[in-house]
């Protein structure tokens, strides 16, 4: 590789024809969907019903939630409804890395959330803690393994800050004892805080767990409209009501049923390959024996790691925001950006030439300027909400649940004081505005990667507290 052309840019190198290939008959769904221990759909509500605690949502934050509201008040009435199945979004098709920050890392956490940082981490800690423990008490079988997390560098500027990051500094040679491709030039390997699991049973691990408990779970019913009825919320559902006393909004990147919460939140897609089973030969091949996973050290990054029948899931890079801002199934495809991760898939691993990927999806990530999740209370306190998790909320949702409860709650803990609890972040420009500036953005963020400084653009918008990465 030439030591002046960035190791990633938009210039696909890769035999087009071998692309073809490599792409060729991959399905259009995510692969931990189709795990055969997908469970049936609970029924959706049909007619009223009144609740104690309604949640809106049933991917992982609003799992977490009603699992813990119940944990903590096993009499409490939990309804939980899903306006499609659970886990089919954000929760059923993420890479399942499991970090333990709550601010996106160390150096966002010092520029959004400084004066919390230090409460921010030990509670970090103790929910990456609770997160696993939850698991064996539940005996939830999500594939949870500890192995720890490796950054890779793939250009010479990052290295100078790689060795500043957190974990153990490995120069080239040490880091082939780990994995070995072309494009590395140093990393550091974290052994503590990070883990993986199979995203899918995970959400369906949490669904049974709340299930067995109580919670009285519907899906395939969408809620339309909230309204305040001064002792309670009314939630207008597709074929009836729900009437509870709380209510916790966990619908993430969708539009907020909350109108002053849309702007908040951007509807981010990204992409993801799944190679097939890798043999034994080529494991070696590329010398990744462990179990943990790998991202780049560029702010247009990709994430890859090893299922438990030694495919590698590899995604990231293009972020991907489709103009008017809709969330829509067509746009889980994109054929560009499946060439381009192809592409650097086969960069990176030239070992594995003849590999095959046997499923290409994406799938939306509710981003928010400060770049981690933020939560807060409407309706006179009877309704809590979370969203902004930026593609960090495989851990942080269970966060951001015991944040709710404790909203709703009236509760003073460290947790209802941070400042993710109490400030939202700023808000993003409405349409036409949005797209030309994501474009621009994205163009600012190419660039600094290419060349390791950011430029004036970036700097002023950091200065204003808008944060960015891929």
């Amino acid at each position: 590789m030439q030591a002046d052309r960035p190791a990633y840019d938009l210039d696909i190198r890769t035999e087009e024809s071998r692309i073809r290939t490599a792409l060729a008959g991959a399905a259009r769904t995510p692969f931990w969907l189709e795990d055969p221990g997908r469970p049936a759909p609970q029924p959706a509500l049909i007619g009223g019903t009144d609740a104690d605690l309604l949640i809106i949502g049933g991917g992982y934050c609003g799992l977490w939630s009603a699992l813990q509201a119940k944990e903590n008040d096993p009499g409490r009435d939990v309804v939980l409804v899903e306006s499609n199945e659970i886990g089919w979004a954000a929760s059923g098709r993420n890479g399942g890395f499991v970090e333990a920050s709550l601010t996106h890392g160390p150096e966002n956490g010092l520029r959004n959330f400084a004066v919390d940082l230090a409460v921010l981490e030990a509670l970090a800690e103790e929910n990456f803690t609770e997160f696993r423990t939850a698991l064996d008490r539940h005996g939830i079988d999500a594939e949870f393994h500890e192995g720890g997390a490796l950054d890779v560098a793939t250009e010479h500027h990052q290295i100078a800050d790689l060795r500043a990051a957190p974990g153990r500094f490995l120069d080239r040679d040490e880091l082939a004892g780990l994995v070995r491709s072309p494009l590395y030039r140093a990393g550091a390997f974290r052994e503590t805080g990070a883990a993986l699991v199979h995203p899918a049973k995970l959400a369906w691990g949490l669904r049974a767990a709340c299930l067995r408990l109580g919670v009285r779970v519907f899906e395939h019913t969408p809620v339309t409209r909230l309204a305040d009825e001064g002792g309670a919320v009314r939630a207008t559902t597709g074929m009836g009501t729900v009437r509870a006393r709380q209510v916790v909004l966990a619908t993430n990147g969708f539009p907020s049923l909350l109108r002053r919460n849309r702007m908040l939140t951007l509807p981010i897609y990204d992409y993801v390959l799944m190679t097939e089973p890798l043999t034994e030969a080529q494991i070696d091949d590329i010398g990744w024996h462990g179990g943990f996973g790998i991202s780049d050290w560029s702010r247009q990054f990709h994430y890859y790691r090893k299922t438990a029948d030694n495919r590698i899931l590899w995604g990231g890079y293009d972020a991907v925001y489709h103009r008017g801002g809709g969330v829509r199934p067509e746009f889980d495809q994109r054929p560009e950006t499946f060439a381009r991760l192809a592409d650097h898939f086969l960069r990176t691993f030239p070992q594995l030439g003849d590999v095959r990927f046997t499923h290409s999806w994406g799938g939306m990530i509710d981003m928010s300027t400060q770049l981690a999740a933020f939560q807060g209370v409407a309706m006179g306190g009877k309704v809590a909400y979370s969203s902004g998790f930026t593609g960090l909320g495989v851990a942080a949702t269970r966060f951001a649940g015991t944040v709710m409860l404790d909203l709703l709650a009236g509760a003073d803990t460290p947790r209802a004081r941070l400042r993710m609890a109490t400030r939202r972040p700023l808000r993003i420009p409405p349409e036409p505005l949005a797209y030309p500036a994501v474009q621009v953005i994205r163009r600012a963020i190419a660039r600094a990667d290419r060349s390791g400084r950011d430029g004036l653009l970036l700097r002023t918008a950091s200065l204003f507290g808008f944060s960015f990465d891929s």
